[in-house]
């Protein structure tokens, strides 16, 4: 018997390259029209973004000059006799003053401290030529300093809420160099300008802000030590008080004697004369990309729509 040769089996999943190129050639001009609008309209999207610039400030932790961690050792004793703590020296007072600078309760009141409502909440875009904020007149008229409404009757006068959520997520950033301790603390803007004028404002008001913290605190514990003296007689514990009461002073009087109380500028913020954001070429790109990764997504599902319909006429 004459044995017909097998014809090989091509299962029906699997890929032919072949049908596959001839499938996105066939297609061609979808694909082009998908990436050349995707184009456009990443490049106007691109061009309409304004430009943000990023001013930075490098801080060092400030180093206790004889302060509070040198007197925490050699006090520490004492003082827990009189049941009162002075302090866990600069490392921790660091991270403190670093979450401080992001709390919601300082950026509150640095935002009314220095009237930044108006540029945080009301401006769209800043005025090279004449150095001023554009102000958005749907949200706010500056001639009259009142807030509008919405379509709903709503004011739309910003919250506390409302004013540190747009400053920590779009203006503030603040990190530390593991390695050697250095805090960096970032803050963008419309304008050049304003983000270095923030910039320094910030770290100026987080060392005030700390230094009177300090001095408030050390200042209530000199009084408390000053009501314990009155209380005993005894000669020791007297010379106890003493020594805590001199310590305390001493507080006071080196943290109202440096300016630079938490943080030492090591590279002072400047006037940035590149903007940060946006990064238009990139934004131009991967509009482009996408563009055509859905024109060639389109093809496939036109092709294979078209190939159910002629099996079903079949």
């Amino acid at each position: 018997m004459n044995q017909t040769p097998e014809q090989p089996y091509y299962p029906d999943d699997e890929i032919d390259l072949r049908e596959l190129f001839a499938t996105l050639w066939r297609g061609k001009w979808i694909i082009i029209a998908f990436t050349v609008v995707f184009a456009a309209a990443g490049v106007a999207y691109a061009l309409y973004k304004p430009n943000i610039y990023q001013a930075s400030v490098l801080l060092a932790p400030a180093q206790d000059e004889g302060g509070v961690s040198g007197i925490s050792g050699q006090l520490g004793g004492l003082a827990s006799l009189a049941g009162i703590s002075l302090g866990g020296g600069s490392g921790n007072q660091t991270v403190m003053a670093k979450e401080v600078l992001q709390s919601r309760a300082f950026l509150t009141d640095f935002i009314h401290r220095h009237n930044l409502t108006i540029p945080l909440m009301a401006t769209q875009a800043w005025d090279v030529e004449n150095e001023k904020w554009v102000i958005n007149r749907e949200a706010y008229n500056p001639d009259t300093g009142e807030w509008l409404a919405d379509d709903d009757g709503e004011s739309l006068k910003p919250t506390n809420w409302d004013m540190v959520k747009t400053f920590r997520e779009n203006h503030l950033s603040v990190s530390t160099d593991k390695e050697t301790g250095m805090v960096t603390v970032n803050v963008k803007s419309l304008s050049p300008n304003a983000a270095k004028d923030w910039a320094e404002k910030l770290v100026q008001d987080i060392n005030e802000h700390m230094r009177e913290q300090d001095v408030k605190e050390a200042e209530a514990r000199i009084e408390y030590l000053e009501g314990k003296l009155s209380e005993t007689n005894i000669a020791g514990m007297q010379q106890v008080f003493y020594q805590l009461i001199e310590s305390e002073t001493r507080t006071v009087m080196l943290a109202n004697a440096q300016d630079e109380y938490v943080f030492k500028t090591v590279d002072p913020a400047v006037v940035p004369q590149e903007k940060s954001e946006p990064k238009r070429a990139l934004i131009a790109i991967v509009a482009t990309m996408l563009g055509g990764m859905l024109g060639v997504f389109a093809v496939f599902v036109m092709a294979f729509v078209r190939s159910g319909k002629e099996e079903a006429t079949k």
